[in-house]
């Protein structure tokens, strides 16, 4: 189980004004906050070591070529671990979650065409050991996609 971080007032500050812009400087958040820039980045750094901030450049599968996305949901027989480990080398799988209820597993992938996403389904899931049944629920649009989700107190 993960231990709740505490965050203070300016703790949640800077994330939220990183969520809004990641790029900013330490310089420009220091401003926002009240801080120095070298005050602001050993906050940003603390949050950083304890897990609970990380950097990543978000890309838009569509102009990457990538326009067929699917949510799988996927019932398993045992040996979960080996099933995620399994599906974590699936690079067109790029999020995996297990889940309770009638699936074991979401899986969000990403594929050029829906032939790509036939194969995925068929010839990398349904022949990992363990996988019993894999439903496909293709995207047709997406209408929120958020980074920005509030902080809770």
């Amino acid at each position: 189980m993960t231990t709740r971080i505490e965050l203070d007032a300016l703790d949640k500050l800077l994330i939220r004004l990183l969520q809004q812009d990641g790029r900013a400087s330490y310089t420009d958040l220091g401003k926002e906050a009240g801080l120095s820039a070298p005050a602001v980045r050993a906050r940003v750094q603390r949050l950083i070591e304890r897990g609970l901030l990380e950097f990543a450049a978000v890309t838009d599968p569509m102009k990457l070529g990538l326009p067929v996305m699917a949510l799988l949901a996927i019932k398993v027989d045992g040996g979960l671990p080996e099933i995620i480990a399994a599906l974590e080398d699936i690079d067109s799988v790029i999020y995996l979650v297990s889940t309770a209820g009638s699936h074991d597993l979401f899986a969000e992938v990403v594929c050029r065409t829906m032939d790509e996403l036939s194969t995925v389904i068929n010839d990398r899931i349904r022949t990992v050991p363990g996988v019993r049944t894999v439903e496909s629920f293709p995207y047709f649009g997406i209408h929120v996609h958020r980074f920005t989700w509030d902080i809770p107190d």
